[in-house]
């Protein structure tokens, strides 16, 4: 009985020492478990984060301005210095109160959602650090799975051990979804109020942290009043965590927001047709897909001037303000380089994506007629003195089998104009009997030396402008007028590089190449910048432009179109209804305002020119009346330019006559380039001024 009594707390002691020991290599095991796993997941990389993976646009500074995204989103990374510390203290209340203090995970939050769970019997509550939401937004699906959490627990980690707080707080700002295609922080301030996020006041500041949590629930666009309840749920919190006094809140409750207009929302996306333009360009450059390119962490630079865009976006904002389901399109090319400088696509790109400005389906009207005169102009079948009798008239073409009968707008006919009343007036019957003279397929070559692409059918009403060219490509045309005659390719990337900074495309450098007499480009110039004077179809805007502009209005049925040149830039802008829909004058009279405003904004650091005078050019002084070299005796005197060898030689003999006549006119009637300039300046100066 002893031994048996004995025996008990040996054995007794002997399972305490061997749980003891089974409990210590679990702990130990647990241990080096938890060791191998933090080692391997801080060994281990990280997915590419998105911010950092996808390719961005950069301006002609070399700026970012967007990144590439199938979606379309809207996405301005920012740093933390760039964001309002009051968004910042606004964000941590609501959403992380112990954000600085925590290692990605809040044991608390977790231990009490986890009794609310329990109770319910659902997951229906979460207690989400600002670290986890970044780890699931970055790389997870929103579903609400064991896998995804335990994935979601697996990248919060690796979150804090390879970045530190600000950096993760940065990401989650940058990352999270604010509504109507808003993503991060700065876009969703300035497309709900038109501010940078750095310029954000309490009461914006309250309101943008409350969105996350139901962008369409808690959009002061949607549901304003569930917008306002949550802003002052924040900022009591903020109160209780001694952000701020109680006034300070209560008057940041009552202060009304300044909401931008719903309709302006597309202001919050910088350049997105040039951004999808560009895209596809830079994917077929590469040889790449557009999908291959969101997330290949290229940089592709272009030659986008942001000031120029901006002036761009704004003046289409002001000129189709109210247009209903018109749409626009404007472009711009510096002639001198072939650069894009600027490129609207449409009124609302949220609402439509269609670039409308690479749209080749559109009759560019009378705004062609410029490529017509300037092929009459290079043959030296005419000059801006030639003359055509602008009355109702039948053409017969194709050896007379067929014929064509334009109309003038509202049947008006000026009877014997030339040249330049004809391009000031828009004459139809002008321009018809132009390329009836020249021929339809010189202008077609013509068309394409200057970068017209698209079908042009070998027809006498070419000359109206009914085939139909895109905006990209007419600002292109006209660049090269506006250039001297020099074509210079149409380029918007300058050049790509991978994530590492190695070139992978670079745009060859352009000479450009003379596709047009410079003396013919230089007199056509001269005659279109008659379009904005006293009774040219582009009148009505010329007080909004104090600088030399040479241009040409185009109108259809179903399209207005105003294409135009200075020194600087070369600008197309359309206006029209994507259906086919016919458009009202009124309605048509919308692009030319839109052109105006946005070359006197885009040039508004730059001093006006003269348009450079080429060699090959003489102007002589004419009598208006008789077409002819104006002697003493004529009492109206006109400065005329010509091509070298065009000008007239008859001296006026409605004044005067004879020998006498000549002889009186002296030096006076012929003055060569340098009178030119002198006029060029004198005109312009009073035009610039006076108006």
């Amino acid at each position: 009985m002893a031994l048996q009594s004995s025996d008990k707390p040996v054995r007794k002691k002997n399972r305490w020492r061997r749980a003891l020991l089974l409990l210590t290599g679990l702990v130990v095991l647990l241990l080096i478990s938890t060791g191998t796993l933090i080692g391997y997941l801080y060994q281990k990389d990280l997915p590419p984060i998105p911010e950092d993976a996808r390719s961005r646009l950069m301006d002609s500074r070399g700026n970012v301005i967007a990144v590439f995204s199938a979606d379309g989103r809207s996405h301005d990374p920012v740093g933390l210095k760039d964001i309002s510390p009051l968004l910042i203290q606004a964000t941590l209340a609501v959403e992380d109160r112990k954000f600085y203090e925590h290692a990605g995970f809040n044991i608390r939050s977790m231990g009490r959602a986890v009794l609310v769970n329990l109770e319910n019997g659902s997951r229906a509550q979460g207690a989400s650090t600002l670290t986890q939401q970044l780890a699931r937004n970055l790389y997870l699906s929103h579903e609400k799975t064991w896998t995804r959490k335990a994935k979601e627990a697996m990248y919060t980690l690796q979150l804090e051990m390879k970045y530190s707080k600000d950096d993760i707080l940065r990401m989650y700002l940058n990352e999270i979804y604010y509504g109507h295609g808003a993503y991060g922080i700065e876009a969703a301030s300035r497309m709900y109020f038109g501010k940078s996020a750095a310029s954000l006041d309490l009461a914006e500041s309250a309101l943008l942290a409350g969105i996350p949590k139901g962008p369409t629930y808690y959009s002061p666009y949607n549901h304003l009043d569930n917008a306002k309840k949550r802003q002052k749920i924040i900022l009591s919190s903020m109160v209780e965590m001694g952000e701020i006094t109680q006034a300070e809140a209560d008057r940041a409750a009552g202060e009304t927001l300044a909401l931008k207009p719903r309709e302006e929302q597309t202001a919050a996306l910088t350049a997105p047709y040039f951004r999808d333009y560009v895209g596809a360009a830079a994917a077929k450059l590469l040889g790449i897909s557009t999908d291959e390119l969101e997330l290949e962490g290229l940089s592709v630079y272009t030659t986008l001037d942001p000031d120029m865009q901006q002036a761009a976006e704004a003046a289409v904002a002001q000129g189709m303000a109210g247009a209903g389901g018109l749409e626009t399109a404007l472009v711009s090319i510096d002639p001198r380089t072939g650069y894009i400088k600027a490129m609207v696509g449409g009124v609302n790109y949220r609402a439509n994506q269609f670039n409308h400005a690479l749209a080749t389906t559109r009759q560019p009207g009378s705004s062609f007629k410029p490529i017509m005169y300037l092929t009459a102009l290079s043959e030296k079948e005419m000059t801006g003195l030639s003359v055509f009798n602008s009355q109702p008239t039948l053409f017969h073409y194709d050896n007379n089998r067929k014929t064509y009968q334009p109309r003038n707008f509202g049947d008006k006919y000026l009877g014997q104009i030339n040249m330049r009343q004809a391009i000031a007036a828009s004459d139809n019957i002008y321009a018809v009997n132009t390329i009836m003279k020249v021929g339809p397929e010189k202008v077609i070559e013509t068309a394409r030396k200057m970068g017209i692409v698209s079908p042009l059918a070998d027809v006498p009403s070419l000359a109206l402008g009914t085939s139909p060219v895109s905006p990209l490509e007419m600002a292109g045309a006209f660049s090269v007028i506006g250039d001297g005659g020099v074509k210079m390719p149409t380029t918007a990337i300058l050049k790509i590089t991978d994530a590492k900074g190695n070139v992978l495309y670079e745009a060859p450098r352009a000479e450009g190449d003379s596709v047009v007499s410079p003396a013919a480009a230089y007199v056509l110039t001269r005659l279109m910048e008659g379009v904005f004077e006293t009774g040219g179809t582009g009148n009505r805007v010329a007080s909004l432009i104090k600088r030399p502009v040479a241009g040409k209005t185009g109108t259809t049925d179903t399209d207005a179109w105003m294409v135009g040149f200075t020194p600087e830039l070369s600008t197309a802008v359309w206006v029209g209804y994507d259906k086919g829909r016919d458009i009202t004058t009124t309605e048509g009279r919308r692009a030319a305002p839109i052109f105006a405003q946005y070359t006197e904004k885009a040039l508004e650091n730059v001093p006006p020119k003269i348009f450079p005078i080429p060699d090959g050019v003489v102007s002589v002084y004419i009598n208006p009346e008789s077409g002819k070299l104006a002697t003493a005796a004529c009492p109206d005197k006109v400065l005329e330019t010509f091509i070298s060898g065009t000008e007239p030689t008859a001296y006026c003999d409605l004044h005067g006559n004879g020998k006498e006549a000549e002889q009186a006119a002296g030096k006076d009637a012929k003055q060569g380039d340098s009178s030119d300039k002198d006029h060029s300046w004198w005109s312009d100066i009073k035009r610039w001024w006076l108006n």
